[in-house]
């Protein structure tokens, strides 16, 4: 197996390359990203890739910064933010808890925490990150209902170097990291703000989604 920071460094030219397959549920995902924000807003993107949200949220918000592990995709994305002009977005190669002083007013974690080996650590920080009425928005996929060769088959392809981590939440309560830890539902749309049940589980629909 190989680490997440150097499975994504691998793999970042080509994830640059890659469309988004479903461009709809993208765009209302961003759409209604953009009505927590405001021009004033400081926000924080864990887990960023490439860096596309981030600019394309740009104009919503007063700044962001935006993070990952991996250092490739951060190139990337810093080359798109020069390309594109944009001037209040920072690009910053770290883990979600080297990522500054916090006193955010949101913190977003888009298709992310299903990679990640412990992701209730993921939100605990985020909570920490945000200011008092700050928000925190998500999305990840809900394996667990996927076909039961999906799971023997991520884990030879992790042997072979060919796979990240993945998590198999369920959707629903279940699956869901950080219960009842301070964070209070506040969304009611898919997207959770301070939420006790911090994820919107996106069905397994591999072949499609933003």
């Amino acid at each position: 197996m190989t680490t997440a920071a150097a499975f994504w460094d691998k793999v970042a030219a080509k994830y640059a390359k890659s469309p988004v397959k479903n461009v709809r549920a993208y765009e209302q995902t961003l759409e209604r990203t953009r009505s927590y924000l405001g021009p004033e807003a400081r926000v924080l993107e864990i887990g960023c890739g490439t860096g596309t949200t981030a600019l394309k949220l740009a104009d919503a918000a007063g700044h962001i910064t935006a993070t990952d592990i991996s250092g490739e995709m951060i190139v990337i994305a810093e080359a798109k933010r020069l390309t594109e002009g944009v001037s209040n977005v920072e690009f910053a190669t770290t883990d979600s808890r080297a990522a500054g002083e916090g006193g955010y007013d949101a913190v977003l974690a888009f298709n992310l925490l299903h990679l990640l080996e412990d992701p209730a650590a993921t939100v605990r920080h985020a909570r920490e990150m945000l200011k008092p009425g700050g928000v925190f928005i998500s999305k990840t996929m809900c394996l667990a209902e996927a076909s039961v060769m999906f799971r023997p088959m991520i884990f030879i392809m992790q042997l072979l170097g060919k796979a990240p981590h993945v998590g198999f939440f369920r959707a629903g309560r279940s699956g869901e990291p950080d219960r009842g830890r301070g964070l209070r539902d506040r969304g009611g749309d898919g997207l959770r703000r301070r939420s006790a049940q911090p994820l919107h589980c996106r069905p397994p629909d591999l072949t499609s989604g933003a």
